[in-house]
């Protein structure tokens, strides 16, 4: 099958969309993928809404979120030379605006608008059903790291560093019963929130430039580490509810200028490795992907400090394909999944009461 998937992560810095032939399971290939960014006139928007927007902007957004994927799927089928109708579906997460499990977990982006543009039946809403379930609804793409992405006959470590961050533990690939995963805490969000504050011009702290020239400040990242959130064991996945606007607003209080940016690098460094550490079992090898893999002091401080561990950290492109694109092409899989009547969740991962079919499905 030919499948689209779509991808509009915590970073809020645009749409991706990848063009996959899956053959089965744990046997996928890219064939194209495209980034739509999104204007900052577009990003006020989600971030208004993310800041508790009347219902008439959540509702036109849905229909905006909408009208940008299809011009990603646009983009994209044109790119490879490839028409609707060879589509065996769209998957479409959409964008999380509210994330507050065992309660509820709320995407937007209206899959009706994919179907009815390009004649394809579209798998949206994956996380409704692991939480209706009694799981944190996230995260899902552990799921794919152990089908896709797990080394053959050893243990492999799969980070990526989004808005959020998160890890999987892969004892063996396509081996599901041991899996561990969990959200270790922010990634990008709260470091390129703060970079905004500190400079309006910046849409984020690009090339790292404002985290070199701060320093991290030890009293302020040890209370940071105090909050509750790093110490409860997976189950576990957080979003800008908790790791958002107003917790980087109060850290740039705290610390304003290049220090509140370095020291929000150095926890998200530091809730990565003690996740890690406390929770996922041994594994020589971490492979990472994200927005995070651009920000060379991140990258510089997490390899540092996951050597200490006795961790190696490899980039995600030097295994696979380009990790830009590893999101979108994980929701395509789930996709097929989902087509398939094949469970789409991992319970020990989520906190579900057991696997479960994910998703529904707008017809063409």
């Amino acid at each position: 099958m030919l499948l689209v998937g779509l991808m509009s992560g915590t970073s809020l810095d645009g749409m991706d969309a990848a063009l996959v032939r899956v053959r089965g399971a744990t046997d996928i290939e890219l064939l194209a993928h495209v980034h739509r960014p999104y204007a900052p006139a577009e990003r006020a928007r989600l971030d208004a809404v993310l800041a508790g927007g009347p219902v008439a902007e959540v509702a036109r957004l849905h229909t905006a979120l909408g009208d940008w994927a299809a011009q990603a799927v646009d983009a994209l089928l044109e790119s490879a030379h490839v028409r609707a109708d060879q589509l065996a579906a769209i998957a479409f997460p959409g964008q999380t605006i509210w994330h507050e499990p065992p309660v509820v977990t709320w995407q937007l982006g209206d899959p009706a608008i994919l179907a009815e543009r390009f004649g394809v039946r579209v798998v949206h809403d994956f996380r409704a059903r692991d939480v209706a379930a009694g799981g944190e609804g996230a995260p899902l793409v552990p799921m794919v790291d152990a089908l896709c992405f797990g080394a053959a006959g050893a243990p492999r470590i799969l980070l990526n560093i989004g808005g959020m961050a998160n890890a999987t533990w892969v004892g063996e690939r396509a081996r599901l019963d041991d899996v561990v995963a969990g959200d270790s805490g922010p990634g990008m969000a709260v470091i390129d929130a703060i970079a905004r504050l500190v400079d309006r011009a910046l849409p984020y702290d690009a090339g790292g430039a404002l985290a070199a020239q701060g320093t991290t400040d030890p009293a302020t990242l040890e209370l940071l580490l105090a909050d509750p959130f790093f110490a409860t064991p997976p189950p576990r996945s957080t979003g800008r509810e908790r790791y958002g606007a107003d917790y980087a607003a109060r850290l740039h209080h705290r610390l304003p200028g290049p220090d509140g940016v370095r020291t929000a690098v150095a926890l998200t460094v530091e809730t990565i490795a003690d996740f890690c550490e406390r929770f996922l079992p041994p594994a020589p090898e971490v492979v990472v992907a994200g927005g995070g893999t651009h920000h060379p002091v991140l990258m510089h401080e997490l390899t540092t400090r996951l050597a200490a561990g006795g961790r190696r950290l490899v980039r995600f492109d030097e295994c696979f394909f380009p990790a830009v694109a590893k999101e979108a092409v994980a929701f395509a899989v789930l996709g097929w999944l989902t087509i398939h009547g094949q469970p789409g969740n991992l319970p020990r991962v989520t906190g579900a009461r057991g696997p479960r079919v994910l998703g529904s499905v707008t017809p063409a």
